[in-house]
């Protein structure tokens, strides 16, 4: 009889461990297109994320692909059902295609994800040598 009620007990303990509340990160997206931009332009974008876990969400630490990515995170925990955002800017100095990654750290049950942001920048005053005219990207 003791052994029964032993492996009753324990039994219930671990089911009450595996419902340990925890955060989860749901991004609206993971990868956001800038299409074609001009050199110089506006290169924020933003990715929206909600905390759709039982717990606060603290996102530790958020970490891109090189140096001319600079991502920035909510300095506070997001409470269950509430939204934040990561804001990521890229430096469009740089002319060119480009894929870059942002990776998320965080305490939630999905505790890293990959977040990519893809484009090319062009230069609106470049000349095409091919058909030496203006470029005709932005036309």
């Amino acid at each position: 009889m003791k052994n029964i009620l032993l492996l009753a007990f324990v039994f219930i303990s671990f089911q009450s461990f595996s419902q340990e509340k925890k955060a989860k990160i749901e991004f609206k997206q993971t990868e956001i297109d800038y299409g074609v931009i001009e050199k110089n332009s506006n290169g924020t974008k933003v990715f929206q994320f909600t905390n759709t876990g039982s717990a606060p969400l603290i996102i530790n630490r958020v970490k891109s692909s090189c140096g001319c990515t600079v991502p920035s995170k909510p300095d506070q925990p997001v409470m269950p059902g509430q939204s934040g955002e990561i804001v990521v800017k890229y430096n469009t100095k740089r002319i060119g295609p480009f894929r870059k990654t942002i990776t998320v750290y965080s305490n939630a049950s999905n505790a890293v994800v990959i977040l990519k942001i893809k484009g090319k920048v062009v230069d609106p005053n470049a000349v095409d040598l091919k058909n030496k005219s203006k470029s005709p990207i932005l036309k």
